[in-house]
């Protein structure tokens, strides 16, 4: 499916209130859309903020072991690609770059299984090639609104004062900053009256390891009557997600594509569903890819001038993570 056909389909099942699956992949080169009544569970596994086609069906593991070892980049390989990163920051090119690693992982359970021993607001197991336990919204819209959720800032929450810390963190604020105007400029093109509702509030999410706090904020713009005659082009508008791009966004993507040098496929894209009225979606982050026979585990964070390479390598490990009840 082409973009164009993509987008085409999308306004006309919106058009006509037919409920509909879509997915979509960073470099907006490999779009996908199912009707809901024809997606099968044994190739596909959504769930969305409760709603799913997947029976509950826990799989009885040991949650702390889930996934039993990582192996990173070393460090000195990930410092020479951030610094490409920071160069390009400090010519101006861009305000926030997104920048992300691979990491080898080794798993108790298959892709399947964890899709159901994971507990997730975004879940999705595709054709057993990936898996994403999503923490975070690309765009919901009901009552003829439009909200997104950008989110900006990850920290331990047993680090002493973790709110105070990631909160009063200058580096992390002028990272979430950057990130809620870009997303304010976004839903802008689609959008009237778009305005941030709630600033930096904190997050739990619990994992195999740790108990970590995110800090994300809300942003609210009024859609036009006949949005769901329009769905394919008011997504296409907002992608790539701001969150996991940066800004400005063409010259930022280019600076991803030079620092990380491979295509991100279906990592970092987004994906949802559309149920005749109200759509829900995901931004494809937390994100494990089978890569032969081994298993991928693809995790980042925003890089700014005031970025330390030391402190961002060590939080792309820490995302590493299935998170659990």
């Amino acid at each position: 499916m082409t973009i164009n056909e993509f987008v085409r389909t999308l306004n006309q099942w919106g058009t006509d209130r037919v409920p509909f699956f879509f997915l979509i992949d960073f470099e907006l080169q490999k779009p996908q859309a199912y009707r809901l009544d024809e997606i099968g569970s044994h190739e596909i596994l959504y769930f969305f903020n409760g709603f799913s086609n997947g029976n509950d069906n826990p799989v009885k593991a040991d949650k702390g072991i889930l996934l039993k070892n990582k192996y990173p980049v070393d460090f000195s390989t990930y410092e020479q690609r951030f610094d490409k990163v920071i160069q390009h920051l400090r010519y101006g090119d861009s305000f926030l770059t997104n920048f992300t690693i691979k990491t080898k992982i080794e798993l108790h359970l298959c892709l399947r299984d964890l899709f159901f021993t994971s507990k997730s607001k975004y879940k999705l197991w595709y054709k057993d090639q990936f898996l994403v336990f999503s923490p975070e919204t690309f765009v919901q819209i009901h009552d003829q609104k439009i909200y997104s959720f950008p989110m900006k800032g990850t920290i331990d929450a047993h680090t002493a004062n973790a709110r105070e810390v990631i909160l009063n963190d200058p580096k992390e604020m002028a990272e979430h900053i950057t990130i809620v105007d870009l997303i304010r400029n976004d839903l802008s093109q689609v959008a009237s009256d778009v305005n941030v509702m709630r600033f930096r509030f904190i997050e739990k999410i619990k994992t195999n390891q740790a108990t970590l706090l995110q800090v994300s904020s809300e942003v609210v713009g009024n859609l036009t009557a006949d949005y769901n005659e329009r769905l394919g082009d008011i997504l296409i508008a907002l992608l790539p997600a701001g969150s996991v791009s940066g800004a400005p966004k063409p010259k930022t993507l280019e600076i991803i594509r030079e620092a990380e040098g491979e295509e991100r496929g279906y990592y970092t894209g987004v994906f949802g569903y559309f149920d005749g009225t109200n759509l829900d979606s995901g931004v494809m982050i937390r994100f494990i890819e089978k890569s032969g026979n081994d298993y991928v585990y693809r995790s980042g964070g925003g890089i700014t001038t005031q970025s330390l390479a030391q402190a961002e390598y060590e939080e792309a490990i820490q995302k590493i993570y299935v998170p659990v009840n």
